[in-house]
């Protein structure tokens, strides 16, 4: 997660006899896909003419940064291929099963469909929808407030405890971006980094339309790549969360982590603009503050984190 994107997270194994000869997963952006990366890892290539290859997804029959792994299957004379999920990308989208049985290959498709498609939902998210897949984050005190009104640095205040911190840093690392608005960057002066775990750094997304943030923020550093989203590009004059998925969707964002200010994530739940809310609540009282964004979705999972409790919600 958060290494092959635009890319989908596909997995693949080779069977024969019962018996897995090679297993394979996507590689970073612009390496190999998961068929090509198994087929590869096969020590004896005379087995491929009588396995079965499992993938989690369609084979693509289109070339982009790497040739069609279709074509490779089909080279290799796998007689067998058992698919997740059809791509819902228009440029496979069924292509590449027909390609195969074209071919000869005995094609099974829609196996553990359900659990295929969550499993690319992100990917399926942008090429369906036109937008990211989006993740909306924050932590609240145990009397509904995420900031206080007023403070005397400019730095976060830590409403969530460490371990959660620790797990949002994990987050950043699974999801191809990360969003703020220009207000929280004055505020806070957050870096949007993964500095408490290993993982790429996510793509941060500063909301600027002004474009009058100064260079000199922690978020313009060259600790990762940052977007500002001017005038240029959205228009503030229209719903705010449309402008920014359609600028992400032009920038191929697949995946957002939107950890903006309480205006920021409103927008996106007043714009129905969501797929995932993850919500910290503390056991640290405010008193007054910054009101935590309202929002209404089926809540799938409540997990204690030291002295926080998660609630992901999804929106049905």
């Amino acid at each position: 997660m958060g290494s092959t994107a635009p890319n989908p997270m596909v997995g693949c194994v080779i069977v024969v006899n019962d018996q897995i000869i090679a297993e394979g997963y996507t590689s970073p952006y612009g390496g190999a896909h998961a068929e090509v990366n198994a087929i590869q890892s096969v020590k004896d290539v005379s087995l491929l003419h009588k396995a079965t290859l499992y993938v989690t997804l369609e084979p693509c029959a289109h070339f982009g940064k790497t040739p069609p792994c279709s074509d490779l299957i089909i080279a290799h004379k796998i007689p067998r291929v058992v698919i997740g999920c059809v791509d819902e990308h228009d440029k496979v989208c069924g292509k590449g099963i027909a390609k195969l049985k074209a071919a000869g290959c005995e094609v099974t498709v829609g196996v553990l469909e359900t659990e295929c498609k969550a499993h690319h939902k992100r990917f399926f998210t942008y090429h369906t929808k036109k937008r990211p897949y989006i993740i909306l984050k924050w932590a609240e005190s145990n009397d509904g407030f995420m900031a206080p009104l007023s403070k005397s640095e400019t730095k976060p205040v830590w409403i969530s405890n460490s371990y959660s911190r620790q797990l949002v840093h994990q987050w950043r690392a699974e999801e191809q971006a990360i969003l703020v608005g220009a207000n929280t960057v004055v505020q806070d002066n957050p870096s949007l980094t993964t500095r408490e775990v290993e993982g790429s750094n996510p793509t941060r997304i500063v909301i600027d339309p002004k474009n009058s943030l100064a260079e000199t923020y922690q978020v313009f550093n060259s600790d990762a790549k940052t977007i500002r989203l001017t005038s240029v590009e959205i228009d503030v004059q229209k719903p705010l969360a449309a402008e920014i998925c359609n600028a992400l969707y032009t920038h191929q964002i697949n995946s957002v982590i939107v950890e903006g200010g309480q205006k920021t994530l409103q927008a996106f739940i007043d714009e129905n603009l969501w797929d995932e809310a993850r919500i910290f609540s503390s056991d640290l009282k405010l008193v007054e503050g910054v009101s935590n964004p309202k929002i209404n979705g089926t809540l799938v999972s409540e997990t204690s984190i030291g002295s926080d409790c998660l609630k992901i919600l999804t929106n049905d």
